[in-house]
């Protein structure tokens, strides 16, 4: 049904994005042909992909690539593609509402960059280069038709308040973005978009390995004036009637297929940029080709910064795949785990199906090979980066470490590879962290066990009760403080034959890890007798809340903390599950005493002497809520705790 033209306004924060843009995010205001053909390239990669998927689909395929048209007396520029194009409901949801949910979240981080380098990072991540259109113009016009439908829409836009949709019947397949430029300015580096050698320029800079056809009319060269001597007519007038012709201005060599040797650094770049639409140069490129009974090339990148949709359920793994140069699919999940998910590249595979399915794919028996030759290489070049190039590595752990640490979970066939590729935070050093294979190293002599402890932030870690015996007796301890920390610690039971051990759980008896202390031994035998009658009765009184009362050998200074038992889910992975939607079983937990602190020692002779004495169990009270609070945990009733902590207070004055 046609309906007639329908005039939006641009929110605050689209007309906020769209002047920072235009005004003041752009170093080169050449990129924005990049982005226009980049866009253009993936519709045609869509077209082909979709023809292949529904042979009844109404489109012509005969002759797919993408125009670029100048007409210099207008000063209009547009690119052309005669690939999948839009529906109505398309060009609204993609073009027409810029002010989508992470708009707002965009501009805040735009705000709060100090340099360019890290505004055009944002402005690839949130996918927005379609708009660096109004840099170079003070008008923008869309006009698009999806494949196998025979209604157009036509958007546009000056970039200042408001944008108009509407039907248009004389619409071709693809999409036209048209756009009326402005005046040469060379000082703000705006430049003459309308010559010809200026675009010329451009594609073959960023936009030469396009698979595609790019096609622009170029004047025919001017012919010498001479006489002819048949007609009368000038060589020059002769010229002058000649129609332009129409040349491809790329080569459309894929780089994957070139020699190395034939590639440039800037190439793999912008290829890179192509395919991610991140602004950045990648951290790394990955070059790889399989010879023999299966034969595939591959070209990846990982990328120097993390996108801000890694950890979003709806994110792209970013890996594309090809079969012969033809495009089969983006976002092929089949070719890269999940954990290696930042991934970038394409796979150009020689002997799959044209028309294979994702469904396919997972069970394919080649795919599953290259899957396992792509991941090793990844990891070795990690390794690489890790042995060759410090900061680098540095960069990519900051970026990528903590989903790199997924993998522990899922991937047994490398675990131990990615193991010795994850860095740590360590009590030895604020700020230099450490390896696991550094710590092995380093531990005492006798030292079984690799100590380690979970928690939200390192200064939690580091205050925590559990660390007080560590640190008197000099004990590194690895501080996990990424999320997935919970979760691969109770998947990976140890590193190069030590066990891991949370030094929040279980028993800790750190003379065991070197000569016995005989002295300290009988001295803890005489602690548990002095204290038995004290721990039953905690154990009971409190025993809605813990399971267990005993004494600590890990406390120095506080008294009293709380630990779980070996096996037991930390509440942190609780929360984790709970957030997921996942309730677990009620875990108690273990109080631990300091049998030296005068509270604790204080309490147990208070015990010995009135038993009965309603007050103690107040105490006892009080101290399961503070090694509660040491820990960062949360208190069950605070306004009882409060009140209880108020009453003693009020004692004392």
């Amino acid at each position: 049904m046609t309906t007639g033209i329908e005039t939006f306004e641009f929110q605050v924060e689209a007309r906020q994005l769209l002047q920072l843009m235009i005004h003041s995010i752009y170093s080169n205001k050449d990129v924005f042909l990049r982005e226009l053909i980049s866009n253009a390239s993936d519709a045609l990669d869509k077209l082909r992909l979709e023809s292949l998927r529904d042979g009844n689909l109404e489109a012509d395929t005969s002759d797919l690539h993408i125009a670029i048209e100048v007409d210099k007396e207008q000063r209009t520029l547009t690119v052309r593609d005669n690939g999948i194009g839009m529906s109505h409901e398309e060009v609204v949801q993609l073009i027409g509402t810029i002010a989508n949910s992470g708009t707002a979240k965009f501009l805040q981080e735009l705000k709060e960059s100090k340099d360019a380098a890290a505004s055009q990072d944002l402005i690839g991540q949130f996918g927005v280069g379609f708009y660096s259109s109004f840099m170079v113009a003070d008008g923008v016009t869309l006009l698009t038709r999806r494949a196998g439908e025979s209604q157009g829409t036509r958007w546009e836009s000056s970039g200042e308040g408001t944008y108009t949709i509407a039907p248009a019947d004389d619409a071709p397949q693809g999409t036209a973005v048209t756009l009326r430029l402005k005046p040469e300015d060379t000082e703000d580096a705006l430049y003459d978009y309308a010559s010809p050698w200026k675009i010329r320029e451009i594609v073959k800079r960023y936009s030469d390995f396009i698979t595609w056809p790019i096609r622009m009319a170029v004047e025919a060269a001017p012919k010498a004036a001479v006489e002819d001597t048949d007609n009368g007519e000038s060589a020059d007038d002769a010229a002058g009637d000649a129609a332009p012709e129409v040349e491809t201005v790329n080569s459309m060599k894929a780089l994957w297929a070139r020699s190395k040797d034939e590639v440039t650094d800037d190439e793999y770049h912008e290829f890179y940029k192509h395919i991610s639409h991140d602004w950045n140069n990648p951290l790394e490129t990955i070059r790889m080709q399989a010879e023999g009974t299966f034969e595939y090339q591959s070209l990846l990148f990982i990328p120097s910064h993390a996108p801000q949709d890694l950890y979003m359920r709806d994110r792209k793994r970013g890996v594309q795949l090809y079969v012969k140069r033809v495009f089969i699919m983006d976002d092929c999940e089949a070719l890269m785990p999940e954990y290696l998910r930042f991934v970038k590249g394409v796979v150009d595979a020689a002997d799959l199906s044209l028309n294979v399915s994702r469904e396919a794919l997972q069970q394919d028996r080649q795919i599953q090979l290259m899957r396992r030759r792509l991941v090793k290489k990844v990891l070795s070049t990690v390794k690489d980066l890790m042995a060759d190039a410090p900061e680098r590595y540095t960069t990519f752990w900051k970026e990528f470490g903590g989903v790199l640490k997924e993998g522990l979970l899922g991937d047994f066939e490398n675990r131990e590879t990615i193991l010795d590729l994850c860095s740590f935070a360590t009590t030895r050093d604020a700020e230099e962290p450490t390896t696991l294979r550094q710590y092995v190293e380093r531990m005492k002599e006798g030292q079984e066990h690799i100590y380690f402890m979970t928690g939200e932030s390192r200064s939690i870690v580091e205050s925590s009760p559990h660390m007080e015996a560590f640190r008197d007796k000099g004990f590194e301890v690895l501080v996990l403080t990424d999320p997935i920390d919970e979760l691969w610690v109770d998947a990976v039971p140890e590193f190069d034959g030590k066990p891991l051990r949370s030094i929040a759980k279980g028993q800790v008896d750190l003379d065991t890890d070197g000569e016995k202390d005989e002295e300290a031994e009988a001295e803890r035998e005489r602690q548990k007798q002095d204290f038995a009658d004290l721990l039953s009765w905690m154990t009971a009184t409190l025993s809605d809340s813990v399971k267990e009362v005993r004494l600590s050998s890990r406390l120095t200074t506080s008294p009293a903390c709380i630990v779980g038992d070996t096996h037991d889910v930390t509440p942190a992975l609780q929360n984790i599950y709970k957030a997921m939607g996942q309730e677990l079983p009620e875990v108690k937990r273990i109080l631990e005493l300091n049998p030296t602190h005068p509270l604790v020692s204080g309490l147990r002779t208070a015990h010995g002497e009135r038993k009965d004495d309603a007050g103690l169990a107040e105490t006892a009270e009080l101290l399961h809520g503070m090694a509660l609070l040491a820990e960062g945990g949360e208190l069950t009733d605070p306004a009882r705790f409060i009140k209880l902590v108020a009453g003693r207070l009020e004692k004392t004055l």
